[in-house]
């Protein structure tokens, strides 16, 4: 019988992030999960998210949280990477797409 690990989800590739994708993320993407080339400057996510799904700024990522590991990120574009402060999303690291929700 498999253990428990071998049974879970599949590897992350070496030099890769995981993203997750909730509600309206994951409809517009079509995906609740993807691997991402990494380090990747965190100002950097939505362009690259907007690249591979045209329209998703303006639709989706405007109003979205966006966690990097167990915590709550500001995704701002217009940090300035060259400073050396810029916050990375390293290989083995997951983020999550997370868009408001109401309650009722």
């Amino acid at each position: 019988m498999p253990s428990k690990s071998e049974t879970s989800t599949p590897p992350q590739p070496t030099g890769t992030f995981q993203i997750h994708y909730f509600a309206t993320a994951a409809s517009y993407t079509r995906k609740q999960t993807e691997s991402l080339p990494a380090p990747l400057p965190l100002s950097k996510l939505f362009g690259v998210l907007e690249q591979r799904y045209p329209g998703i700024k303006e639709k989706v990522l405007v109003s979205c949280g966006v966690s990097l590991g167990m915590e709550y990120v500001d995704v701002n574009e217009d940090d300035d990477d060259d400073d050396g402060d810029a916050t990375m999303i390293n290989p083995g690291d997951e983020v999550g797409i997370i868009p408001p929700v109401s309650s009722g």
